[in-house]
């Protein structure tokens, strides 16, 4: 099983080219079961998680293949309604998988998914959209049956909490759907919004209004299309987090800088130099950071996928912070891990409070899900000594050569073979 070893202390110093979005690009490749023409997409990233979409595609019946960062679906004969465990497991964006393939065939048969374990992340809000678009659910043998014999209707949607899988979910059904549909509370993140400009691209009518409101006439049927992923903004605040805890100056290329507001602000309250031009955004330690509070909110507020990264960073910031996280529960698990580097961090509940201190020593660690493998290579990069990050798998998820952008800026970083 593959490790990283980092030796740190080194300043990171130089550019790093942004890779397309993980987020953006899962919802948009479940998209391609809307059409049987083809279709093109750009600026994919080279990830596990887009390797099983691509094998789950395969498997489904829609011919796909990825050459470089260019993925390729070709047209369909006939689909399988049926996902099944082995593959669901590995990936909770699995889910999507419903909404495309109930619209298309009125049936399908999803095991239940998988994924990282960080929180029970219940499927029932996606399992309500199908309901009141006019589908009956039932659970049996491991499997969520779901099927509309009679066809899907428009309807009022309004969410509880603006999930953003469950809006996905809803986007890629109701477009096939008789009527208008409405999605009141509706996610706001820039993914929605690129799910949504591809759904238009393919024939759809889906109106997003900025204001938690999205509404979709049905149509009878969707076209091919070609279209750009939007870059990562987690990858990048990552990056922008790798300059301020290693003291350096990162300039981070192909990104779009409103996406990031929340992680610059709070960047800035800290001390750090943060400037953008159209789509570039540098981070510069200039002078030494303040700690600063944060608490994880939905879209535009600042993202839960930040939040270890952020724990990692005020670590190493002398004074006391708290991070409250709000998305989801069970998302700590990274902190034992931060304690094995010395850091001085309590849990009390869905809050953490941190005592910055000056220093942390490397340490064998453990990455227990994809965003907390980010926080401890970011330890790793500023800690005294070695630092040996295993169960990598994580990180392979959802960073696009994540070693071989850190080395290039300075870093002392490689992936060894066990």
């Amino acid at each position: 099983m593959d490790k990283i070893v980092i030796r740190g202390g080194k300043k990171l110093k130089g550019e790093v080219v942004i890779s397309g979005s993980k987020n953006s690009t899962l919802p948009i490749l479940f998209a391609s079961l809307l059409t049987d023409e083809s279709v093109t997409i750009t600026n994919v990233p080279s990830l596990a998680d887009i390797d099983t979409t691509i094998e789950f595609l395969n498997f489904i019946g829609k011919k796909t293949l990825k050459k470089g960062n260019v993925v390729k679906t070709y047209s369909s004969c006939r689909y399988k309604h049926v996902a099944p465990y082995d593959l669901v497991r590995k990936m909770r964006a699995s889910v999507l998988i419903m909404g495309p393939l109930l619209a298309r065939l009125k049936k399908v048969d999803v095991s239940l998914p998988g994924g990282c374990t960080i929180g029970a992340r219940p499927i029932d809000i996606h399992l309500d959209v199908f309901k009141k678009l006019g589908a009956e659910i039932s659970v049996e043998g491991g499997y969520v049956k779901i099927s509309a014999e009679k066809g899907l209707k428009g309807t009022a949607i309004n969410f509880k909490f603006p999930s953003v899988g469950a809006t996905e979910n809803a986007l890629l059904c109701s477009v096939l759907a008789k009527g208008k549909t409405t999605i009141i509370n509706a996610a706001e993140e820039p993914e929605i919004e690129d799910l949504a400009n591809v759904l238009n691209k393919m024939g759809a009518k889906v109106v997003v209004s900025g204001t938690k409101k999205i509404t979709i006439e049905g149509v009878d049927k969707l076209h091919g299309f070609i279209h750009e992923v939007i870059p990562d903004r987690i990858e990048a605040a990552t990056y922008m987090i790798a300059a301020a805890i290693t003291k350096g100056e990162v300039t981070l290329k192909k990104v779009v800088p409103k996406h990031l507001k929340a992680v610059s602000d709070k960047l800035r309250k800290c001390g750090m130099s943060i400037k953008e031009t159209k789509d570039t955004i540098t981070a510069k330690w200039v002078k030494t950071l303040k700690p600063q509070n944060i608490k994880t909110e939905v879209y535009p507020g600042f993202p839960t996928d930040v939040q270890a990264q952020w724990m990692a960073l005020m670590c190493l910031v002398k004074g006391k912070s708290k991070i409250t996280e709000n998305i989801f529960e069970n998302r700590f698990m990274h902190v034992a891990e931060l304690q094995r580097f010395g850091a001085d961090i309590v849990t009390d509940g869905k809050t953490v409070n941190v005592n910055g201190i000056e220093k942390l020593s490397g340490a064998p660690v453990m990455v227990s899900d994809l965003r907390a493998g980010a926080a401890l290579v970011l330890a790793g990069l500023a800690t005294e000594g070695n630092t040996v990050v295993s169960r990598i798998y994580h990180l392979d998820r959802g960073y696009d050569m994540l070693e071989k952008k850190l080395k290039k800026i300075g870093a002392n970083i490689k992936r060894a073979h066990s």
